[in-house]
């Protein structure tokens, strides 16, 4: 028949070591945290990120609204607006009346008399040019546009 001191020390060995419950507590929470990084990477993939991001900045006194939402674009009636086609060129230009205009297609580079440098428009441009500026239109890709002369 088993001492005392023998089934102490049998049902001592039985219970889990404090490293053991350690090493349990900190592989449950590993698994906790991989499956928390599953789910934010799953979800992630599954949204649709919006790949055309809209802002607005103002260059050489030329307002740019990049890739404006539909609203806005329905709120100034940009359908209605005259059309125009360019092909790829360069050619200098002066607006005589406030421009507003809406790029569907192409890319070109604006050069403005009194600055130095130059910068980009392209298709989902929604920009303003003002009355009187002089500028050099590079049409790197063929233009398609909508336009609004300012009476």
């Amino acid at each position: 028949m088993p001492s005392d001191s023998t089934k102490q020390a049998n049902s001592e060995s039985n219970k889990p070591s404090k490293f053991t419950k350690l090493a349990n507590s900190n592989a449950v929470a590993v698994v906790v945290l991989l499956l928390s990084i599953a789910l934010v990477v799953f979800t992630a993939k599954m949204t649709k990120p919006n790949t055309q991001e809209t802002s607005m900045t103002e260059i050489f006194g030329v307002k740019i609204h990049r890739n404006p939402p539909q609203a806005i674009l329905t709120d100034l009636g940009v359908t209605s607006w005259n059309k125009w086609e360019g092909s790829p060129s360069k050619f200098p230009w002066t607006f005589k009346a406030k421009e507003t205009m809406y790029f569907l297609e192409g890319k070109v580079k604006v050069y403005c008399d009194g600055h130095d440098g130059f910068f980009e428009i392209r298709a989902g441009d929604l920009v303003e040019f003002p009355k009187g500026m002089k500028v050099t239109w590079d049409i790197i890709e063929a233009v398609n546009k909508h336009y609004f002369l300012e009476k």
